[in-house]
């Protein structure tokens, strides 16, 4: 064991080395996989595959028998069994979210999976607003008694409108206002990059505090 006390002068240079491992371990992105991480840790990666003693976080269903150390961290909190088989958590085409409860925000449950990439809108999610319809009429007289493809016109023995008095509500169709939109899905996903979400399988085992 080094005694990192000791005052000779052969340990002087000691603090400039731990300085300089301070820094690069400050250094060090949060999200990078680690030589000698805990396991059941999750990093990210630029490349095509995860490094030796990690596997792809990507819902793959593991032997306990074969990875007991990991098995009694994550438990079946992912999916498996529980008696032979356990799954891994599948970040493919998802973001990870904190746990708990947030100010003013839902409780989120670990392994709990929800949203969606897309979203439809329906009539009871619309804003109230309302359509406006015009009837258009002529001044001319009529001269043909079929309502298709005319407009209401003067009549020639009797007056057809009324500049005063009540009103009363018209036939259901009389006048219809045409429908807009296609009610299409559209997306809802942040800007995002793609890239490798790994799990150590080997490393440090964690300690409760």
């Amino acid at each position: 064991m080094i005694d990192l006390t000791h005052s000779s002068k052969a340990s002087r240079p000691l603090p400039g080395l731990l300085l300089a491992l301070g820094l690069f371990a400050a250094a060090a992105p949060a999200q990078a996989c680690n030589t000698e991480p805990y396991i059941g840790s999750v990093c990210q990666v630029a490349f095509t595959f995860c490094p030796r003693g990690y596997a792809e976080a990507a819902g793959q269903i593991m032997s306990i028998a074969q990875n007991t150390a990991l098995f009694s961290l994550l438990g079946t909190t992912y999916g498996g069994n529980g008696q032979t088989t356990f799954a891994l958590p599948d970040l493919r085409g998802r973001a990870p979210i904190g746990v708990g409860t947030g100010p003013g925000l839902s409780n989120i449950q670990l392994g709990e999976q929800s949203g969606q990439e897309n979203a439809q809108l329906t009539v009871a999610q619309l804003p109230p607003h309302t359509h406006s319809a015009q009837l258009r009429a002529v001044s001319a007289a009529g001269n043909t008694d079929s309502p298709a493809g005319t407009l209401p016109a003067k009549l020639a023995r009797s007056n057809v409108y009324s500049s005063a008095g009540s009103d009363t509500a018209m036939a259901a169709g009389a006048v219809t206002v045409g429908s807009a939109g296609l009610g299409q899905p559209f997306p809802i996903r942040n800007p995002y990059l793609g890239m490798r979400y790994c799990i150590a399988t080997e490393g440090i085992y964690p300690s409760r505090p």
